[in-house]
């Protein structure tokens, strides 16, 4: 798509957006060449799903460039982006949780984390379970232990992060999302929450219907005329 095409349509979304919604542009498959006419339209958050990829751009692009982890994240691959990442969005397990944090204190930094919460119908999506991010959640409202070690400090729960079913039956996708937000609200003030990231390019306008403050929004940008 011309870079003329994919300008407009970043701006349509951005500009239709409410003030307190923050949107990630999700920027995977794209070039650095393709990202950078965004970067000088005024975006700034930009999400990746692979670390190579994720590595190469950021050498590409200026370094102010504040960069979301939005995929499945192994643990071995945490200490490379460490040093840098802005936000990982995909915090799946409280294993990949205690790696962050490892890794965030050798590098002397705190690294924002949103929990990821499975709270779609298909199975494939990554996340904890409703129940296990639940007693996650709890464990650090009540401040308790985690793991036998004081409570962590490298690695910090900034928010929640969630994807509906791949549906179109705006009900289903409106009560899941619905669910996530309540979670979202039951632990905002406890442990400071501030990111409730949910809705993409097919359903973003009910999550923000539903109290999304985040929005991860790739191919009505890159894909097509909007």
């Amino acid at each position: 798509m011309e870079t003329f095409q994919v300008v407009q349509n970043y701006l349509k979304v951005r500009n239709g957006l409410p003030k307190n919604v923050n949107l990630v542009v999700v920027s995977k498959f794209q070039s650095a060449d393709t990202i950078k006419p965004l970067y000088e339209a005024g975006q700034r958050d930009f999400g990746e799903n692979r670390v190579q990829e994720l590595l190469e751009k950021r050498v590409l692009l200026p370094a102010d460039i504040q960069w979301h982890f939005i995929g499945n994240l192994q643990s071995n691959k945490v200490k490379y982006i460490a040093p840098f990442i802005s936000l990982i969005q995909s915090v799946s397990s409280a294993d990949l949780f205690a790696e962050i944090d490892k890794h965030a204190k050798k590098n002397n930094r705190i690294i924002d984390c949103l929990i990821e919460v499975h709270v779609a119908a298909e199975e494939s999506k990554q996340g904890f379970n409703f129940e296990a991010a639940e007693e996650f959640l709890s464990n650090f409202a009540s401040k308790s232990q985690f793991k036998g070690q004081e409570l962590i400090s490298g690695a910090s729960i900034s928010g929640l992060m969630g994807m509906a079913t791949n549906t179109s039956d705006s009900t289903q996708i409106k009560k899941e999302f619905n669910r996530l937000t309540t979670l979202y609200e039951k632990y905002k003030n406890a442990l400071g929450l501030k990111h409730l990231s949910m809705g993409m390019s097919g359903d973003y306008p009910i999550a923000i219907e539903e109290g999304s403050n985040m929005v991860r929004i790739g191919s009505l940008i890159f894909g097509g005329r909007y």
